[in-house]
Parts: C-alpha cells; structure tokens; sequence
C-alpha cells in the first residue's frame, strides 16, 4: 500500500470513483441549469464543458486520474473565477445545489461530512465581492 494512502484505497476509490462524481456533478449542473444567479456566469448554452472541468477535477482532488492536470494544467481556482462575481448570494447558490448533488450519491456519513467541508471551505475562497 502507497504511503498515507487508507486501507481500502484513496476517497476517490471509497467512493465509487468515476461514476459516483459524474453522477455528482450532473446534478449539481442540472440545479446550476435553472439558477437565476449561477446560470449567468456560465457563457456556454451546453454545460457539457463545465461539468466535465468539474468532475476532472473533483476527481483529481480526491486521488483520482489527474486527467485535470494534464488537459488544463494547475487548477488556479482563484484565478479561474475572478471574472466571475461572486458574492455570498452567489456562494450560498452554488452551496445549495451543491448539497444536493452531494446528497443525491448516498455516500457514508464519514465521507459526507468530508467532501461537504471541502465544498464549503472551497466555496468561501471563490469569493471575490460583497457587492449585490
């Protein structure tokens, strides 16, 4: 076994893998869909695109393929989203729809409360205004 790598594999493994964050993202994106305020910041008609940057890298974070890496280089997650207004309305939607998704893949309670407070601690870093 890898070093500092859980018995039974990484979280990506625990989980289900590829299946489990597509399943994951694609009802994130169908709440994103209809969202007065996240729709807006999402210029292409097909969320295709996005949900798959969205589960590259989901999946790489969480020890799996790092197919992210290798297509869009580092994540800079805060660069990325700059042009982006996101406000704590913003935040508060995308944790929302978020949760959802995450409630939707039935995962044990241990790797629940994990990949929500990474959601959540994400999610305040993207903020970059407290204008409405």
């Amino acid at each position: 076994m890898p070093s500092g790598e859980k018995a039974g594999g990484n979280f990506f493994e625990q989980v289900g893998g590829t299946e489990t964050f597509t399943k994951l993202v694609e009802k994130f994106y169908q709440g994103v869909a209809n969202d007065d305020v996240l729709r807006p910041m999402y210029p292409e008609e097909d969320l295709t695109a996005a949900a798959d940057r969205l589960r590259m890298f989901l999946e790489q974070y969480w020890g799996g393929p790092d197919t992210y890496q290798q297509q869009r280089g580092h994540p800079r997650l805060r660069m990325r989203h700059m042009p982006f207004k996101i406000n704590p309305l913003a935040r508060e939607r995308w944790l929302l729809h978020m949760e959802a998704a995450v409630d939707s893949v039935n995962l044990s309670p241990m790797h629940r409360a994990e990949l929500w407070a990474y959601l959540d601690r994400a999610a305040t870093a993207m903020l970059n205004t407290f204008e409405d």
